[in-house]
């Protein structure tokens, strides 16, 4: 009974996550004027996208949206919705990043429990569980033509990778799975949601001047 409460769970996560990601894509879309077909192409991969490049790492067989249609369903519902919903946004853009980050945070955990489900050391799973929550906004963003947000001069991957560490660290140590994913969702959101909001960012590589070297000596 416990276990059928704790798939549900992820189950609902995940269904959430990905009808995040899914809304942040179809932002995108509305930014750069797609037709229909476009807004649920880019939603659909961006939903999935990380989850099944994690599927695909660990091993697990079928990937999650082959044994479960529901989740390419509720992408193509939600790009559906958004074709006609997104003009009522103040700012698209301003949506489409607290989505993004929504889905950033939901993602670092249900990736890296589905790591630890296959039998994954920690690492591999706090990296499957980056990797579910950004692969899929960089579908998105090489898709329409914008530079990934995991590039850009922003904390991004850090974000997720703290969560996703958080989560793996509870787990580990017992912690139910509900309380966990809420303690990880926290502090990823909390930490994209500073940079976001302050324009803090990690430190950059500072080019220093090239040094001078004598000219090589003719053959």
């Amino acid at each position: 009974m416990i276990l059928a409460d704790l798939g549900t769970v992820i189950f609902w996560l995940e269904i959430l996550g990905v009808a995040v990601f899914a809304a942040s894509a179809a932002l995108t879309a509305a930014r750069k004027q797609m037709d229909l077909g476009g807004f649920a192409l880019i939603a659909t991969v961006t939903g999935i996208g990380g989850g099944t490049v994690r599927d695909l790492l660990t091993g697990a067989a079928p990937v999650f949206w082959i044994a479960q249609p529901v989740y390419p369903l509720v992408c193509i519902g939600t790009a559906v919705i958004l074709f006609f919903a997104a003009p009522l946004f103040e700012s698209r853009y301003k949506a489409l990043v607290w989505a993004d980050a929504a889905g950033l945070a939901l993602f670092c955990a249900t990736g890296a429990e589905a790591a630890l489900k296959a039998g994954t050391p920690a690492i591999a799973a706090i990296i499957m569980g980056v990797i579910s929550a950004t692969f899929g906004g960089i579908v998105r963003d090489v898709l329409s033509g914008e530079i990934p947000l995991i590039l850009r001069k922003e904390i991004y991957a850090t974000a997720a990778a703290a969560g996703a560490t958080l989560y793996t660290v509870l787990r580990i140590h017992g912690a139910d799975l509900l309380p966990a994913t809420i303690a990880a969702f926290a502090l990823c959101f909390v930490i994209r949601s500073f940079s976001i909001a302050y324009g803090v960012s990690l430190p950059v590589y500072d080019k220093r001047p090239a040094r001078d070297y004598p000219d090589r000596p003719a053959n």
